[in-house]
């Protein structure tokens, strides 16, 4: 739903290798400066960032983003995955794809589970892009180590198994409204399967391990007061990868999971974060 003084947004479909069709929204701007990818988290969709997207199209950015499999308008499973990197490859096709038709590579946006695959994809060298954001990734979660035992177990013996995800839709943000919208969303869902699962527990942990050899310059914005996530995973990802050079973290003491979905002053104090450093970036690039 476009609201006002809001782009509007175009919708688009990308078929997988696989087969998988990938639903895509874009915002586009005429003559834009330079462009964003986003990656949205677990059970939630591309038209949750129509805000984030406009604040990028105030300062030149184009903008797409795209429902992961088992998500959204994407047709598939709810939380539901083939092989245990879909997500992955799905994200280096997604970008591929969108960097052939600019004239620069897009950068990179992750939120929650869209972080951990966007910082995966990343450290594996799937994708360049010349710069990373990462917003409460799930790199550590709360659930404890018989559960991530569990999962790993059922990833083999029962990998699409229907689950409830059991977030708690409160710890999301302080703005009531926003928790509201989120609970009402038909696009939504509360799902998640073993394989999910066993990859966001596995693939964490991985992050984390291979921070030091982080390529590109990234800032991890973190919500220290996360019901949803850990937020040590990213104290932990942050120590490894200060020897790398290219870390730039935020902590945000009060803040809940959605930092771009926060009530102000919280939100407002999150976006000058960003914008300050997006603004190095270009200087740096210019020079």
């Amino acid at each position: 739903m476009d609201h006002p003084g809001q782009s509007a947004d175009t919708h688009l479909t990308l078929t997988m290798a696989d087969g998988q069709p990938l639903f895509l929204r874009d915002w586009p701007l005429p003559q834009a400066r330079g462009a964003v990818l986003i990656v949205h988290g677990l059970g939630e969709h591309s038209g949750r960032y129509q805000r984030l997207a406009q604040w990028f199209n105030q300062r030149g950015y184009a903008v797409r983003g795209y429902d992961q499999r088992g998500h959204g308008k994407t047709p598939g499973r709810r939380g539901g995955l083939r092989h245990g990197d879909d997500l992955l490859e799905d994200l280096a096709t997604v970008y591929h794809d969108y960097a052939s038709g600019l004239p620069h590579a897009p950068l990179l946006l992750g939120h929650s589970m869209g972080g951990l695959v966007a910082a995966r994809a990343v450290l594996d060298g799937r994708i360049a892009p010349p710069a990373l954001v990462l917003s409460s990734p799930v790199l550590r979660s709360w659930e404890s180590p018989r559960m991530i035992a569990l999962a790993r177990l059922l990833g083999r013996i029962a990998p699409n198994l229907p689950l409830r995800s059991g977030l708690d839709f409160d710890q999301l943000s302080h703005d009531r409204q926003v928790v509201a919208d989120y609970r009402s969303d038909p696009l939504r869902h509360g799902w998640i399967t073993p394989r999910l699962a066993d990859f966001i527990f596995r693939d964490g942990a991985r992050c984390i391990a291979d921070a030091a050899a982080l390529p590109l310059p990234t800032l991890l914005l973190v919500a220290d007061s996360d019901g949803m996530v850990d937020p040590a995973g990213s104290r932990a990802f942050a120590r490894k990868a200060a020897s790398s050079g290219q870390l730039t973290t935020r902590f945000f003491s009060t803040l809940y999971h959605e930092l771009f979905n926060e009530a102000e002053p919280g939100r407002g104090q999150v976006l000058m974060q960003l914008a300050d450093w997006l603004g190095r970036q270009t200087l740096s690039a210019r020079h």
